[in-house]
């Protein structure tokens, strides 16, 4: 079993001690995410702590999403229960980089795969996306390509 998986567990059995309600429900979806991943497919597998990272930022993103829509239906307490589950995940996610971090890595993607010009993205994103999983999210990411290949 896969140590951030692990770690979940033993969190889930510490919230149920503390009664600490977000984080048990946070941490249930969670390892319900990751179950439903396991199975998912031809044959059940066991995932790796990096699918574990995969499937906790789009949980985490889940909820980001979430809390932009109930904030613009006026549905602030709803809201603000997703962006409290989004805190609890992004505690087992690894550190997010910073912009100007991810514009040092774009760079060298850039320098690396010798791209020119927005046609090239694709050769920069393949380069790019294995230094960066998990630390920056794939829509930021190609933001960040696409501002550097036009300007």
């Amino acid at each position: 079993m896969s140590a951030l998986k692990d770690k979940l567990k033993a969190d889930l059995a510490a919230s149920m001690k503390a009664r600490d309600e977000v984080r048990l429900r946070t941490i249930r979806m969670a390892l319900a995410a990751v179950n439903v991943e396991e199975v998912a497919g031809k044959a059940a597998r066991e995932l790796s702590d990096d699918e574990v990272v995969k499937v906790l930022t789009r949980e985490a993103k889940k909820r980001r999403e979430a809390s932009e829509a109930f904030a613009n239906a006026g549905r602030a307490q709803q809201a603000q229960a997703e962006l409290d589950e989004q805190a609890v995940l992004e505690g087992y996610l690894p550190a997010q980089l910073s912009d100007e971090e991810l514009g040092r890595l774009v760079d060298e993607a850039i320098a690396e795969s010798g791209a020119e010009g927005p046609k090239a993205m694709g050769q920069v994103m393949k380069v790019l996306n294995p230094k960066v999983a998990g630390r920056a999210e794939g829509g930021r990411v190609a933001q960040a390509v696409r501002a550097r290949l036009s300007g």
